[in-house]
């Protein structure tokens, strides 16, 4: 008998009946289980000082679902090859990005006592100081999330001068529009809106400031090419990690 385990939050598991479904199952498809070797990690990573928690005990045996044992120690090799300089660009996300490039990854509310509690910053920061070209992206593009100042700094998007730091932003890509970013003005510039959006829509749903050129051109459309290699490499790679995401956004999107 194979033991996995599974960290839930009381008022969710106390709450369900027959059927469980975990917060991120929404998100993510899946739900997520550690091994005996990785429960302890996983616990003080992303449940450290959280009240109400319960620790599920799960006879592998007794799952008709596919189970899928992932390597976690992947991160090992990317932050090795961003030590090198072997990664040119690479895609980060935040609950909230304000003006400044600044990424909160860490909760929402006054920290510490923030109201919602978030995964954590991970090795965020230290990629955003070594890859030349980060590219941010948010597809909720609401003043909720592109805020003024974030709650909380996960990883700043600039740093004092003198300070050694490779790395950085270079775009914000937003369900509404692309943002450039000026390192040296420490700011965004609108660079592209979507073919939907009007600059009064991508204004109003943008709590921080930025600049806005005399003419903003239109986001350009993937050309079929592109759109190939999303319905077809991309989307079966995906799919087998995210499988919820690959058959609601990308299916939808790219068809």
């Amino acid at each position: 008998m194979a033991i996995i385990f599974h960290i839930a939050r009381k008022e969710e598991w106390g709450n369900s009946s027959a059927l469980y479904r975990p917060e991120m199952f929404s998100i993510d498809g899946f739900v997520h289980c550690s091994t005996r070797e990785q429960v302890v990690k996983v616990a003080n990573t992303r449940f450290r000082g959280q009240p109400g928690l319960v620790l599920l005990c799960i006879d592998t045996g007794k799952i008709t679902s596919e189970i899928r044992y992932e390597n976690l120690e992947g991160g090992r090799e990317l932050f090795d090859c961003a030590a090198q300089g072997r990664i040119d660009a690479f895609f980060l996300g935040g609950a909230q990005i304000d003006g400044a490039a600044n990424i909160n990854l860490v909760g929402i509310g006054g920290y510490p006592q923030s109201d919602v509690r978030l995964a954590g910053s991970f090795g965020s920061s230290y990629l955003y100081f070594l890859v030349p070209r980060v590219i941010l992206f948010k597809p909720e593009h609401t003043r909720r999330t592109l805020v003024e100042r974030v709650d909380f700094v996960s990883a700043p998007g600039t740093s004092p001068r003198g300070t050694y730091r490779p790395g950085g932003p270079v775009a914000l890509l937003t369900g509404r529009c692309v943002f450039a970013f000026d390192r040296d003005a420490a700011r965004f510039r609108l660079a592209a809106r979507h073919p939907d959006q009007t600059l009064e829509e991508i204004s109003s749903n943008t709590a921080f400031e930025f600049g806005t050129p005399e003419h903003v051109p239109l986001t350009r459309e993937p050309d079929e090419e592109t759109l190939a290699v999303i319905r077809g490499e991309v989307c079966q790679d995906l799919a087998g990690t995210y499988p919820r995401f690959a058959e609601q956004v990308l299916a939808q999107q790219f068809r």
